[in-house]
């Protein structure tokens, strides 16, 4: 497993500046202000740093008593309204503190978070909020070395490095796919995009609703590794009516594309809900003012922003909570996309289809 990593205390810059073969001082440089490095040097010490699980802020900790007054956070996209509200809750909830937010974007990608990981630690920062919980095993380690405190939300796991706010993706859309299933809808299909570690657990949902009734197939699941958007819905939709016309009800893994199946059914003169019903995920602002409003699964996401920065904000001033594990929770908000019943005289979506292709 190779030397004991950040908290012995073993590992010091010079060896990482020896293992990448630059001075010590260009080394420390790299911690502190990696850009002023070239791209080759920046590879090299990342590399031995990465190597040696060196951490300069736990390793070196008897040289600087005092941490910083910044909280960092590692969120997966600064576009993403869903995490805008995240962020706003954060804000919101540090104002008037001392503390200052320091924001990272780690794209989707568990190895950026990790290396944003090692960056962020080397600054001493007075606590961590992390997304999710698919670290890497070096990533892992890191956190559970850290010597602050850290809170990992928008989802919950077995396992937390220390505090963990958010609530199950996995119960959420069985909660979904349970609502299409009251309102009479048995042909129900999935559409996702991205599918990063919370949209498969949506679809584990699905899928596991779905098979309690005997009803899961997998053609109608469709989906794609590309980057979610209101087209790309209406455009994943289209296949899964090439798929299977029969469909009456259609779960989303996010409102972007349940707006796009919107758009899609009014395009192709498919009434909604009446012929098929609707659901999104996040419950965006947008769903209640749609033609029709748009049924989505709300979460909480300003609520886990303002919570997970007080939690953290306590603990860091050490008031540790009494929960560390916070479940917020989801609930399932009913519009007109979803609740109507399926009119007699109204034909089926696959009727339509077929006279389409007459």
């Amino acid at each position: 497993m190779g030397r004991k990593r950040t908290k012995s205390g073993k590992i010091r810059l010079a060896e990482v500046a020896e293992l990448a073969g630059v001075s010590p001082i260009t080394a420390s440089r790299f911690f502190r202000n990696p850009e002023a490095l070239s791209v080759a040097k920046r590879a090299r010490v990342e590399s031995a740093a990465k190597e040696l699980g060196y951490v300069p802020n736990l390793a070196a900790r008897a040289l600087a008593s005092q941490r910083t007054e910044v909280i960092g956070v590692l969120i997966p996209s600064l576009t993403n309204n869903v995490f805008s509200d995240v962020l706003r809750g954060i804000y919101d909830a540090s104002e008037g503190s001392r503390y200052s937010i320091q924001l990272s974007n780690t794209r989707y990608s568990i190895l950026q978070e990790e290396r944003l990981l090692r960056l962020f630690l080397a600054q001493k920062p007075a606590g961590l909020i992390v997304t999710g919980i698919d670290q890497t095993a070096e990533s892992r380690a890191m956190m559970e070395a850290a010597d602050c405190p850290i809170v990992q939300i928008m989802e919950l796991g077995p396992s937390p490095v220390d505090m963990m706010i958010g609530f199950s993706h996995y119960d959420a859309a069985r909660a979904a796919v349970a609502h299409l299933f009251a309102q009479g809808c048995r042909r129900i299909g999935f559409v996702g995009a991205r599918m990063d570690p919370r949209v498969q657990r949506r679809l584990d949902g699905y899928v596991s609703a779905m098979k309690d009734t005997a009803l899961y197939e997998q053609r109608l699941v469709v989906t794609t590794a590309t980057p979610t958007s209101v087209t790309l819905g209406g455009a994943l939709f289209a296949d899964l009516l090439a798929r299977e016309p029969g469909i009456d009800g259609v779960f989303c893994a996010n409102d972007d594309l349940a707006l796009g199946v919107l758009f899609e059914c009014r395009r192709r003169e498919i009434e909604v809900p009446e012929q098929i019903a609707i659901v999104g995920f996040n419950d965006l602002e947008f769903m209640a003012s749609t033609v029709p409003t748009l049924t989505s699964v709300r979460t909480n996401r300003y609520e886990m922003g303002r919570t997970a920065a007080t939690m953290l904000v306590e603990a860091i001033e050490g008031r540790r909570p009494e929960e560390p594990v916070l479940d917020l929770g989801f609930k399932v908000i009913e519009r007109q996309s979803s609740l109507a019943q399926r009119a007699e005289s109204q034909p089926m979506v696959s009727e339509l289809v077929a006279d389409r292709t007459k």
